[in-house]
């Protein structure tokens, strides 16, 4: 079975909206949904729940290209001896201890979230509220100093309680890095050390959603489905690239008050055009 140009312009939109919306705090899941509502793929049901989850996948390449350094935790010592980074173990082993909260909720209710909230009424609600938590978190935080400055200095105390606010993500509309961005600065973690340990949390947590999806929708892809799955990965990486490239230098210099806006805005706009 061929696969249709149209098809094709349509995993490319969904890629884009994908790698900028997945490292920015304004939910990618959410804003796949309300694209495919408007943009809509024309494919079965379970590949495209399937695709809005692996597409992330590209993504996530394009964070272990950029953080290779901090993330690979072993180096060659005489050129043959690997030489284990302790710091870097130690993140990964506090990124496990954020990542267990998560995978218990969402292996207990993903099916049930799936069924019942994956409505652009749910979605522009988390839009809205999750904005208005940015907005107000930021206002507090200028009169505050962060505790936690880097991501070095980061505890596993921290890093659970980081893992306890990635929950909320499980929600459509919420943003997997918002939330943990927004649960990271009430807690006195730095916007820098918040948004790169947002992602180091993220390439196990995607990497094991992806495979989840994978072996529920199984290995027999047509070929129409495997070509649109590749565009909307590759697609994915290379915005991401320059997306993540963006954040970290606007995050330098600037707070997190302009995407809480945004996504009131947004918000607003579907619950409009879901009464008109």
């Amino acid at each position: 079975m061929g696969v249709e140009l149209i098809e094709i312009v349509k995993a490319i939109v969904l890629g884009i909206v994908e790698g900028i919306t997945e490292w920015l705090p304004i939910s990618s899941t959410g804003h796949m949904l309300l694209v495919d509502e408007i943009f809509t793929l024309n494919m079965s049901d379970a590949f495209k729940e399937m695709f809005f989850i692996v597409i992330q996948l590209g993504a996530i390449l394009a964070v272990v290209i950029l953080f290779w350094n901090k993330m690979w935790p072993f180096q060659l010592k005489d050129k043959s001896q690997p030489v284990v980074i302790k710091k870097t173990f130690s993140m990964w082993l506090k990124v496990v201890v954020a990542c267990i909260p998560g995978a218990v909720i969402t292996l207990l209710f993903d099916d049930y979230i799936e069924a019942h909230l994956h409505t652009p009424l749910v979605i522009a609600l988390a839009l809205i509220i999750y904005g208005i938590a940015f907005i107000v978190i930021e206002k507090w935080n200028k009169t505050r100093v962060p505790t936690t400055k880097t991501l070095d200095d980061i505890s596993y105390k921290t890093a659970f309680l980081i893992g306890l606010f990635q929950i909320l993500s499980i929600i459509p509309g919420t943003s997997r890095s918002g939330s943990t961005i927004v649960g990271a600065l009430l807690i006195g973690v730095s916007r820098v050390a918040a948004a790169e340990f947002t992602f180091f949390l993220a390439v196990p947590v995607m990497i094991g959603m992806s495979v989840l999806k994978l072996l529920q929708f199984g290995l027999a892809f047509t070929g129409a489905e495997l070509v649109i799955l590749l565009v909307g990965c590759v697609t994915a990486f290379l915005v991401s690239i320059l997306v993540i490239k963006f954040l970290m230098g606007y995050i330098r210099k600037h707070d997190f008050t302009a995407f809480g806006w945004y996504r009131i805005v947004l918000g607003i706009i579907v619950i409009v055009f879901m009464v008109l």
